[in-house]
């Protein structure tokens, strides 16, 4: 299977957001519709315009079957050193369990690698074990303790 790395375009938030939502958590948070809602293409334009957030699809076939989001933190812990943070992780269903997630992390590390990030990291759902085997046999270390207090409630 030929797979392309690309940058996302404002055509395929359609079907990122499709993929979003199609997941058991995702399909609690997500509004996917067509026509896609305007807070999500609001969202892609911030992304777009921002050189630290690259919002990624992959190709199949002209088929786009999984993205991811790469931002880029600058900090000053670490000598002014730059993080990367892996979110939103999705591979279209009918493609999962072939690959294409390790192949997408591997693009990922080097990527990150190019930019000169000192850590890669990521958050995921406790409620996903799988996704927490898959990171683990990626290389990926539990190391921190996460939190998050959710600001709108609505």
């Amino acid at each position: 299977m030929e797979l392309k790395f690309r940058k996302a375009a404002k055509a395929d938030v359609q079907h990122i957001v499709e993929m979003l939502a199609d997941d058991e958590l995702g399909e609690l948070r997500e509004n996917y519709q067509i026509p896609i809602p305007k807070t999500y293409l609001n969202a892609f334009d911030s992304i777009d315009q921002d050189k630290n957030q690259e919002l990624i699809v992959i190709e199949s076939n002209n088929e786009i079957v999984g993205t991811l989001q790469l931002s880029f933190i600058q900090y000053l812990t670490y000598q002014g050193g730059i993080r990367a943070q892996i979110e939103a992780v999705r591979i279209r269903k009918g493609y999962r369990n072939r690959g294409l997630g390790e192949s997408f992390f591997q693009w990922a590390i080097e990527r990150a690698k190019q930019r000169k990030a000192h850590i890669l990291q990521l958050t995921t759902d406790k409620s996903r074990p799988d996704a927490l085997r898959f990171y683990k046999k990626l290389g990926f270390e539990p190391s921190h303790e996460g939190m998050k207090m959710h600001l709108n409630k609505s």
